[in-house]
């Protein structure tokens, strides 16, 4: 009986688990997906396409793999060269280099403008990772 039981818990735990393991969706103000960040980091466009990836060290990759930036533990993104190119702030805005706010990610994954007009959406995603494909990482 306590195999049978510790089976199920574990089962069930792997099940959970695996749940949280899935992508998430970044929509637009209209709600339409925008692309997605895989469990894994990658980044991919509404056709589903890789364009890149944010390794679990904050590291950015583009679609070939090669490091085109980084996301530092206290929110500040940089370029390939480690230069400052914007900051997530704990509140969930989010800077330029100059220091200016772009735009802000709420609590519930709102992604907002820097007039506070929502632009789009992306509920239960890393809001580093949301910083980094609204504000500074491009789709083509």
């Amino acid at each position: 009986m306590k195999k049978l039981i510790a089976n199920v818990t574990l089962a069930a735990m792997l099940f959970v688990g695996m749940a949280t393991l899935q992508a998430q969706e970044l929509r637009s103000s209209s709600g339409s997906s925008t692309g997605k960040i895989d469990s894994d980091g990658t980044i991919r466009n509404s056709s589903g396409s890789s364009k890149g990836k944010i390794d679990s060290d904050g590291t950015i990759r583009n679609s070939s793999g090669s490091s085109i930036g980084k996301i530092d533990s206290d929110g500040t993104i940089r370029n390939s060269s480690g230069s400052s190119i914007g900051k997530l702030d704990s509140d969930g805005t989010v800077r330029n280099s100059s220091g200016s706010s772009i735009g802000k990610i709420d609590s519930d994954g709102t992604v907002r403008n820097s007039s506070g007009s929502s632009i789009g959406s992306a509920n239960g995603v890393n809001k580093s990772w949301a910083a980094v494909v609204f504000f500074f990482f491009q789709f083509n």
